[in-house]
């Protein structure tokens, strides 16, 4: 057989599970992950590389050694690593993730290789893991950059007594110098030896077998001891160490199959290894091929490759690995097998396919890794999957692979690549992330029989005979005699015994046992029947074995209770052994227990049946005489089978019946009886036999009570002498019937089944036999009768009762008396002619017929009218009922939209539509499946599109007619996709949350999560938040044992039925957990605990926290008397706030569904002194008291107010404190939740970011929209020309300079001015942003030279905006940090904005003040107690009502518009601000019930008015309750709300324009404008506070207000709920490392030049030079950006939220200061607020300023090539036309003055500038 490989390849499919389990040994962690195997080829010491960690475990996997090797302090951009060279990265504790595990067995010593410091590598002492050295002083130390745990692999080769060599492969990732992909290296007995990992000079030492894909490659390296597998990061290397040729690859794949791709190897034997490969990219790979290679046609194939390329025939093909094609060079060089390569060509990638024989397919569990060796001639291959289980394999031949056994290791988790043998092949290990697994190659013990033993197909396995076992030909004892050891099925022991049956009564019958394929028996064989009996066989010359059956009394113990036979088991037991070694079936039988002749005599043992005795017995001469023994059925006495016996009740007859062998009654015998049993009676009849073939019941009548059924079935036997029965067929029936019952009328009577003979008496109007009405000719009616029929037909009922004029109804006529056959009934409806269906008629009862078409235009309603036979009066009728003609029509299908696979369910709606007998509904080309209709609506299912996404006609086919509504179109959408869960656990019992992130969800319509455990689905519901978001409850699973694993179970399937999308239906199975159930303890033994008040409570259990990774965690609610209590979880109890009840209360836990009841809380106030106690000492003391009572009085009355004041503060003071601490405790954790529910939904493409365009207009032009730069300029030809001179002009440095520096002399030139100047200059020059770069430096150094001159403090440069070039430098940075904000800063500072509006909108927020319950600015802080509560409304969404409700949180106490707000928020989540409707165009409709609908307003004539205060309409007006029905609906405008709309909202837009002045910077200390009274109503509106509340209340009023500076403390609650978020934008923003990319060039540039400036004029002071740079950078961009997020965002931001961002940029600013704030009890709010957080900014700031400085200088020439590509991307984004008519109209304004500097400028005299500039003028005006 010639030289095979095996490669294993893998394809997309569905990954399954593997059922049962074993117990094997097993190395288990729990705080690290486990990367890579090596076992010791001698003593079998198994040694595990980890994340952190390298173990070292016994054989038996108990663990002996372990050594730590991280984390390190390291960052994996710096190279050289941090350990040689200073980094500038920020370095951070990083995990070594063991990459390489190598054993040198020359120098005894474990090579571990990890992932910091560039990948250098650690030398163990194999003993005790002692480190002997770690190299990495030489660039040749640093292996490998990547991270992965399978980057690297390797082989260490020995060379005789020289050092080793270590051949390793890594992925070409980083530095590909630093980092060769494939390489041999010196491994030095010296380990900090310089040389040690030297590059070995091995030119042209590799071949590769690679496929054309630059992304996946393989090097097969041939004619070697052994394979190295290498898995590259989506790569394998497939290395054999002494390879002599050049560089060549081919793809792999397998006959009839795409090309596959190489993932994992192994070594089978001489010439054959076994590869792993991936069809595509998918993970994991789900579908798997064994494929079969012979490496002498992979070697042919390579050495073709290298022969046509040495001949100069086309290129390398390895772009991917050269960065670039190379062509090959033709050479006279003669190739053949033992070519060894030159330096010429290579490495060389293949170009052709090499096909392999497919093996074995799997679909189910995903291999993964595999390992495989050579026992006794076998192949065998040991394939570890990601369903964590082994899968073993035999391949005899080229063409033959028998999966013989599927072994269940890690349940759900995947193996990993390692898979190795222990020394003596005789157990293999297995790796997984958290265990290391010991399994036997063979479990041959598991095999019960010879024939299961032989046929699993273990190559491994024999039959031990006389041991009865399955093992390996070692193990069994006997192997060696013949036929010891069977290897083969057809060797199996066959066993036969003669006679194999005996009767009960038969002991003692010697029984001959024959047998094949058994070893020497001579040693002695016992005969055994199962447990009872056993006996010595004798051993008969011809090899056969003589055993005795079991006697009598055996017998009776083997077979009491077992019926007629009894199968037993005679077993041969070898005395040499004492192990019964084969066996046979034996049959013991009795005849005795067969009741009827027939089963006796039919029986297949030798059974007689004795006539007269009425027995069955084996033997025959225990029958009475001879002629009464039976022998066979033909003898039997038995009743002969001739149709039903019918019986007519009330009828006096006898009843004969034919049969044959009856016996003749001997003397002393009873004769012949009759017995029926009907309704539990019994009715003997005597009955006379005729002879042996007759039987006749004499005359008797029979009958059955009720008229329920017209006949019954009667249990009927004839016995003799008493209670001998003889034998009935089993065909035989006896029918009891009556004429009359169930046939009221003459149809159904002459319909009866004609052997009844019944017919109709007219006279007596009854069904009856004939002979029981009166003059039967003329009187009685029998179907059998020329034609007979029915008279007086009735219709009862017809339907439909409306169809379409085209015809084709097919309509049901219900009635009596409606003919005998359908030919003979004639119908019309309507007028119509029906014509009868024959397969839907039924005789009498009811005709359906179909109509045809109406040839009347309008044709009127009518009657049913038909007629039996002739049309005479007593055979026609007519309906009561009136059949109608319509018109169906439909104009609406509702959704209108669902996914493109089908399965929506829609609701067509018209008229009519219950019209006729069949509806079909075609959706283009499919049928819609029918569900139901009514006269409005017709509901289907729709089908799958053939054309996918796309709009879709609808039809309808009612009966004949055809009906279609062009205007009425269905849209098939993207069919929805599930993207993401969170958590992606559970417990068993399901219904906890889980959050499902996707697209296109709002297209299901009612969604549902399944779970398929152990092929058990079960199902939850889901509710669509939004289009990309839904809310599920996970399903639970049945798990099928007692305890779970505390890893948790994975399901078989997870995943979602959404309408018919079948893609979503099953998820990636590992990805969701069960854990186990929570459980918890009863409180005490009797399930009462005694507490006292105020104390905690404890409640123990287990699970109560799941082992899962993520902040998700499980949501208990405690239930003490019914009222919840705050909790604290851990992973065994929880703990209860102290309960405010007192008495007995139940306690009870909610979580996930489940409900603990864990007893009764006795909770009891400790009772100082018992009652008699207390009596003694009031008696003792009462005199005593009396005494000092005088004394006491006058000073209790002067301090008991004291006190009681005294108490209360204090007592107020303890819940202010409490209450904020546990405040900002929740109120953190709400908003976390829901922050984390925003983020799980934002990708990078979610957070709605304004476009550059947009963004940069409302940076540089705020609060102008439509600016002119936007709009294309309408002038004449000759104003272009001038302003495009103007633009050419413009690109003049001098011209520029000298123009701006005499706009900012002149005193009429505003601040507005200067930054209308600056942002048009920077849009002109936006197309030469090099000019403008220069432009500005040049204008920032002469503001610096003037700032100096003026002798102003140098820490004032850049402070405000009071030149040109302060502008500028803002829009400069607009321009260039663009970028930086999308990538990397904009993510925090979205998610600060929403946290800070949704912690705003927890609590009530003033509508009219903007003041705010929860703010961190104390100017709209609500300084009094307001009485809230949450509702939960359920919102129908805008534009289609029929959808999901959306569930949305708001407060009663928000005004009617803060709710449209928050709904809208809910329903438009995602949805950018400005393609949302507004609340004020929307109208909120509160629905109560299916008709009440109310329209809610700010204001309505139900507005309460007090004195001249009108208070704003909030829920709480208008008494919404939880859970209420809302819609958003557009405005509405009538003659009830106009006026008092229109009246609120111009007095709230005048009080709204106010608030938004409050944006500028010194509006952090404004106050709120008070409210002026409306002036046609004198009233003035408040909301939640009046505005004079803060100064004019009167202590005494108060009421539940505390103190209003307690509310302060509020501010310290809202500041730690944002913290984190605050943080987090800082450390972004004042960090150098931004998610890996780099910082931007613009921020080191400028930096660079203000330290230049400072250098050039010799201000060495750090302070003025950190001072620029603040006022540059944070006080110029960041903080404008901070405070206007919707610069950056399409957002709106309300009043409050521009307060709290003040506050935030105002600590920004505070952060980049220099100079120290002293604060005091007068300092502003803001300030104390941060003011322990600001000494931890301004280091940041100062850290990020350092670390700026030390990076490289960026030359003016990367800087301008950076500056030109920024241009191009922006050049045609703003109209220059537009913005040089704008900026020209400054040189109108200050004309004069501009041409006057121009010509005093010498350089610009140089240039004539002024007569430039005067050509413009003139041009301009020259038709004006």
């Amino acid at each position: 057989m010639p030289a095979v490989g095996l490669l294993l390849l893998v394809l997309p499919a569905v990954a399954g599970a593997v059922g049962g389990s074993r117990t094997f040994p097993a190395f288990l962690v729990t705080d690290t992950t486990l990367t890579h195997l090596a076992v010791h080829r001698v003593t079998g010491e198994v040694f595990v590389g980890a994340v952190n960690r390298v173990f070292k475990l016994a054989p038996n996997l108990t663990e002996l050694r372990a050594h730590v090797t991280g984390p390190v302090e390291d960052n994996a951009r710096c190279y050289p690593p941090p350990s040689m060279r200073a980094c500038t990265h920020r370095l951070a504790p990083a995990d070594n993730v063991n990459k390489l595990l190598l054993v040198d067995y020359a120098a005894r010593r474990l090579v571990a290789c990890g992932s910091v410091w560039q990948g250098v590598c650690q030398f163990l002492r194999l003993d005790d893991l002692f480190k002997l050295g770690e190299p990495h002083h030489r660039k040749e130390h640093y292996l490998s950059g990547a991270q992965e745990p399978d980057s690297m692999a390797g082989v260490i080769v020995e060379q005789g007594q020289g050092p080793s060599k270590l051949f390793v492969g890594t992925a070409v990732d980083g530095k590909s110098e630093y980092f060769p992909t494939l390489s041999s290296r010196k491994l030095i007995s010296d380990e900090d030896s310089g040389d040690m990992f030297s590059l070995v000079g091995v030119p042209g030492r590799v071949r590769v077998l690679a496929d054309q894909d630059p992304l996946r490659h393989a090097v097969l390296v041939s004619r070697l001891r052994h394979l190295l597998h290498l898995r590259l990061r989506e790569r394998l290397l497939c290395v054999l160490p002494d390879a002599a040729a050049g560089h060549a690859a081919d793809a792999a794949g397998c006959r009839g199959r795409e090309v596959l791709h190489v993932q994992d190897c192994a070594h089978v034997r001489r010439g054959l290894g076994v590869l792993l490969g991936q069809k595509n990219r998918a993970s994991p790979p789900r579908q798997t091929v064994l494929c079969l290679f012979t490496l002498s046609t992979i070697n042919a194939h390579i050495r073709r490759r290298i022969q046509s390329c040495y001949r100069g025939e086309g290129t390398l093909g390895l772009p991917w690995l050269l960065n670039k094609e190379l062509p090959c060079i033709t050479t006279p060089m003669q190739i053949n097998g033992n070519f060894c390569g030159l330096v010429l060509n290579q490495p060389l990638g293949g170009l052709h396919v090499i096909e392999g024989l497919p093996l074995l397919a799997d679909s189910s569990d995903g291999m993964a890794s595999v390992a495989a060796y050579t026992y006794r001639q076998h192949s065998v291959v040991f394939i570890g999957t990601r369903t964590g289980s082994l899968k073993k394999v035999r391949v005899d031949g080229s063409q033959y692979a028998h999966l013989y056994e599927t072994v269940p290791v890690v349940d759900g988790s995947p193996i990993l690549r390692d898979l190795l043998f222990s020394p003596d092949h005789r157990h293999i290990y297995l790796l997984s992330e958290k265990q290391v697994s010991q399994l036997p190659v063979e479990t041959c013990e598991q095999y019960g029989s010879c024939v299961a033993c032989l046929g699993s197909g273990d190559p491994h396995c024999g039959w031990c005979v006389l041991q009865h076992r399955c093992c390996r030909e070692g193990a069994c004892p006997g192997a060696s005699a013949p036929h010891g050891f069977a290897e083969e099925l057809s060797k199996c022991v066959l066993v036969r015994v003669r006679p194999n049956n005996v009767s009960v009564t038969s002991p003692g019958v010697q029984l001959t046992v024959a047998m094949r394929n058994v070893p020497d028996l001579s040693a002695g064989v016992s005969c055994a029947f199962e447990e009872v009996t056993e006996s010595e066989a004798v051993l008969l010359p011809s090899g056969e074995l003589q055993c005795p059956s079991p006697s009598l009394q055996e017998l009776r113990a083997l077979t009491r209770g077992h019926g007629a036979t009894r199968t037993v088991r005679l077993q041969l037991l070898s005395r040499e052994t004492g192990v019964k070694f084969a066996g046979v079936d034996f049959v013991f039988y009795n005849c005795s227990a067969l009741q009827s002749c027939v089963s006796c005599v039919g029986s297949p043992y030798p059974c007689h049946w004795c006539k007269y005795r009425h027995v069955c017995t084996s033997h025959p001469h225990e029958c009475s005489f001879q002629e009464g023994r039976v022998h066979s059925p033909e003898g039997c006495p038995e009743i002969l089978p001739s149709g039903d016996l019918l019986i007519p009740v009330g009828v006096m007859q006898p009843l004969t019946l034919r049969a044959k062998n009856l016996p003749q009654p001997q003397s002393g015998q009873k004769n012949y009886e009759c017995v029926v049993r009907v309704q539990g009676r019994q009715q003997r009849v005597p009955a006379v036999r005729f002879n042996s073939s007759s039987v006749q019941c004499q005359n008797a009548s029979y009958s059955y009570d009720g008229d329920e059924y017209g006949d019954t079935e009667l249990d009927f036997s004839v016995v003799w002498d008493g209670d001998f029965p003889i034998d009935k067929p089993a065909t035989f029936r006896a029918l009891l019937y009556k004429c009359w019952a169930q046939r009221p009328s003459c149809g159904l009577c002459l319909k009866a089944d004609p052997r009844f003979n019944c017919g109709w008496c007219i006279s007596e109007h009854r069904c009856q036999l004939r002979a029981h009405c009166p003059a039967p000719k003329t009187n009685w009616m029998h179907p059998s009768q020329k034609g007979t029929r029915c008279s007086h037909p009735r219709i009862a009922q017809i339907h439909p009762l409306m169809g379409p004029k085209e015809g084709g109804t097919r309509i049901t006529i219900v009635g009596e008396n409606l003919g005998l056959s359908y030919r003979e009934v004639g119908l019309r409806v309507a007028g119509v002619r029906c014509n009868s269906i024959p397969s839907e008629y039924i005789s009498a009862e009811r005709i359906v017929c179909e109509m045809e078409e109406s040839l009347v235009p309008s044709p009127p309603p009518g009657p049913a009218e038909l007629c039996v036979g002739d049309c005479s009066a007593d055979f026609r009728t007519q309906s009561e009922q009136l059949y109608s003609f319509v018109t169906p029509a439909f104009d609406r299908v509702s959704p209108s939209r669902g996914p493109a696979s089908g399965g929506t369910r829609l609701t067509i709606s018209g008229s009519s539509l219950d019209a006729g007998s069949r509806v079909t509904v075609t959706v283009r080309d499919g049928e819609c499946q029918f569900v139901r209709r009514d006269a409005e609506a017709i509901v289907c299912i729709s089908p799958v599109s053939t054309l996918g996404p796309s709009q879709a006609p609808i039809t309808l086919a009612i009966d004949r007619a055809n009906i279609s509504s062009p205007g009425v179109l269905y849209t098939y959408t993207q069919d929805p996709t599930v993207t993401r869960l969170e958590p992606t656990w559970s417990i068993i019992n399901g219904s906890t949350a889980i959050t499902v992130s996707g697209t296109h969800l709002l297209t299901v319509q009612e969604p549902r999560v399944r779970a398929k455990y152990r092929g058990i689905e079960t199902t939850n519901t889901c509710q669509v938040i939004n289009d990309t978001a839904m809310l599920c409850k996970a399903p639970g699973i049945f798990l099928g044992r007692p305890q779970p694993q505390a890893q948790g179970e994975h399901p078989d399937e997870f995943g979602f039925l959404l309408d018919h999308v079948q893609t979503a239906r099953s998820l990636n199975r590992s990805s969701f957990t069960y854990y186990p159930d929570p459980s918890f303890e009863p409180l005490g033994p009797s399930g009462v605990l005694d507490v006292k008040p105020g104390s905690h409570v404890v409640l123990k259990g287990k699970n109560l926290i799941p082992a899962a990774a993520g902040t998700s965690r499980l949501n208990y609610t405690v239930l003490i008397g019914g009222q919840p209590c705050a909790l604290t979880v851990s992973d065994t109890q929880l703990l209860c706030d102290s309960p405010r009840q007192t008495g007995r209360q139940p306690v009870m836990v909610l979580v996930g569904g489940l409900e603990f009841w864990l007893g009764t809380l006795h909770i009891t106030a400790e009772r100082a002194l018992t009652l008699p106690a207390m009596v003694g000492l009031a008696a003792g003391g009462g005199l005593l008291l009396l005494a000092i009572t005088a004394v006491l009085v006058a000073y209790k009355r002067k301090t008991q107010d004291a006190d009681r004041t005294l108490k209360r503060l204090q007592l107020q003071m303890d819940n202010l404190e409490s209450r904020v601490a546990l405040e900002c405790k929740e109120a953190f954790a709400e908003l976390q939740t829901d922050i984390n529910e925003l983020t799980s939904h934002m990708d990078g493409v979610q957070i709605p970011f304004l476009d550059y365009r947009t963004y940069a207009v409302r940076v540089l032009f705020p609060g102008i929209e439509a600016h002119p730069v936007l709009k294309e300029l309408d002038t004449p030809p000759h104003v272009e020309k001038a302003l495009r001179l103007f633009g050419q002009l413009l690109h003049s440095r001098a011209f520029v300079l000298t123009f701006i520096h005499t706009l900012e002399a002149q005193s009429s030139f505003s601040m507005r001015d200067r930054g209308t100047v600056a942002s048009l200059t920077m849009v002109v020059l936006q197309s030469r942003l090099d000019y403008a770069t220069g432009l500005l430096k040049q204008l920032l150094a002469d503001l610096i030279e003037k700032n100096l001159e003026s002798r102003n403090h140098p820490k004032l440069l850049l402070r405000r905006t009071e030149s040109v070039a302060e502008k500028m430098l803002t829009n400069w940075f607009t321009f260039l940090l663009h970028k930086f904000l999308k990538e990397c800063a904009g993510e925090p500072l979205f998610l600060l904005y929403c946290a800070i509006k949704q912690q705003m909108e927890k609590g009530p927020i003033d509508a009219i003040t903007g003041e705010a319950r929860y703010s961190l600015s104390e100017d709209k802080l609500i300084r009094q107690q307001i009485d809230y509560k949450t509702l939960t409304l359920h919102c129908v969404f805008p534009e289609s009502e029929g959808s999901t409700q959306v569930p949305v949180k708001v407060l009663n106490c928000d005004s009617i518009t803060q709710a449209k707000d928050k709904l809208l928020d809910a329903v438009y989540k995602g949805t950018p601000y400005s393609q949302r409707p507004r609340a004020e165009d929307m109208d909120l409709e509160w629905r109560q019930g299916r008709m009440a609908r109310i329209i809610l307003q700010d204001e309505d004539v139900t507005t309460k008015i007090e004195c001249d205060w009108k208070r704003v309409n909030s829920l709480a007006h208008y008494q919404v309750t939880d859970g209420s029905l809302v819609a958003l609906v557009p405005k509405q405008v009538s003659a009830y709300n106009m006026a008092n709309s229109f009246t609120f909202t111009r007095s709230l837009s005048r009080y709204e324009s106010l608030l938004r002045t409050a944006s500028s910077p010194d509006s952090l200390r404004s106050r709120a404008p008070m409210i002026t009274p409306d002036q046609e109503t004198g009233t003035k509106l408040w909301h939640l506070v009046k505005n004079h509340d803060h100064t004019d209340h009167r202590e005494g009023d108060r009421g539940s207000k505390m103190v209003s500076e307690i509310y302060l403390t509020r501010l310290l609650a809202t500041k730690g709920t944002l913290q984190k978020f605050v943080d987090d934008l800082f450390e972004t923003v004042f960090s150098t490392a931004h998610r890996g990319s780099a910082l931007p060039l613009a921020i080191k540039y400028m930096f660079d030049f203000l330290d230049e400036q400072a250098d050039q004029r010799q201000i060495s002071d750090p302070d003025v030079r950190h001072t620029w740079k603040s006022n540059c950078l944070p006080l110029r961009f960041w903080v404008n950006v901070i405070k206007n997020p919707q610069f950056v965002f399409d957002i709106h931001k309300s009043s409050i939220t521009d307060a709290c961002l003040s506050v935030v940029a105002q600590t920004f600013m505070d952060s980049c200061s220099t100079s120290e704030h002293r604060l005091g009890k007068d300092s502003p709010s803001n300030k104390l607020l941060y003011a322990k957080d600001i000494p931890n900014y301004k280091s940041w700031v100062e850290r990020y300023y350092r670390d700026i400085a030390k990076m490289a200088s960026i030359s003016d020439q990367d800087m301008d090539a950076y500056l030109v590509e920024q241009s191009r991307l922006h050049a045609s984004d703003f109209n220059i036309l537009s913005a040089l008519s704008e900026l020209y109209f400054y040189v109108t304004k200050y004309r004069q003055e501009v041409l006057t500097a121009l010509d005093r400028d010498a350089s610009c005299r140089k240039h004539k500038l002024r007569q430039k500039l005067e050509q413009i003028i003139s041009l301009v005006s020259s038709n004006s």
